[in-house]
């Protein structure tokens, strides 16, 4: 999920044009910690919120339906994974907006044409995906809002739990273009150390999974970073 353009776009859409019609039922059983996040993010009503790397709609689905005066938005760099997006939306009937788009994880900004910045933006495992993660996270920022917040969910590092699980789910993710990246939580904390906003981090399942959020303080400063 590089970008939304040329070989990455077509490596995504070979990835998942079988895949997608099976997607949420086998990554239930380790995309773990994403209900826990969604269960905490603090939408309210009037806000609008843009998932990056939206996939299957699945997350804004249920979002949609706890929070029926919000906005909802996704991208993803895949086509593919957007025409089931389009039917889960379709069947769900969600009592809100709620829209997708494809565009890459750095250069979204003017795809959904809203004259103002979002409120909440959500990475649910999609970082772990892109190469350009630094750069897709400090495009994020600029598209939040003052006191607005961003929040992950992704692979940890594995630390509470045997060496040989890390191995073996690190070579099963291979095959997914998937890559820990255990340099985001200190990215963060040199955010924060820069005042451009404020992280909260925990661990999930020993660190099986992590969850962070930044409460973005100074959105213009991700410009000369």
């Amino acid at each position: 999920m590089a970008n939304a353009s040329g070989d990455a776009r077509d490596l995504m859409d070979q990835m998942y044009r079988a895949q997608r019609h099976i997607y949420d039922f086998t990554r239930k059983y380790y995309l773990f910690g994403r209900d826990s996040l969604i269960r905490d993010l603090p939408v309210k009503a009037g806000e609008s919120l843009c998932e990056v790397g939206c996939g299957t709609a699945r997350n804004l689905i249920i979002l949609a339906r706890r929070h029926p005066q919000a906005q909802f938005f996704g991208i993803d760099a895949s086509a593919e994974m957007l025409k089931t997006a389009g039917e889960n939306v379709a069947r769900a009937h969600v009592p809100v907006q709620l829209k997708t788009a494809l565009a890459d994880s750095y250069s979204w900004n003017e795809t959904f044409g809203l004259e103002k910045p979002f409120d909440r933006l959500l990475f649910s495992y999609s970082l772990s995906m892109i190469d350009d993660w630094r750069g897709a996270i400090l495009h994020g920022l600029r598209q939040v809002r003052k006191g607005g917040t961003i929040h992950i969910v992704d692979f940890g590092n594995q630390e509470g739990l045997p060496p040989w699980f890390k191995r073996a789910l690190g070579a099963w993710l291979d095959k997914f273009h998937v890559r820990f990246r255990p340099e985001i939580k200190p990215f963060f904390e040199d955010l924060q150390r820069k005042g451009v906003g404020r992280m909260a981090y925990r661990d999930h399942m020993r660190g099986y999974a992590y969850l962070l959020s930044f409460e973005v303080h100074q959105p213009d400063a991700a410009s000369s970073l």
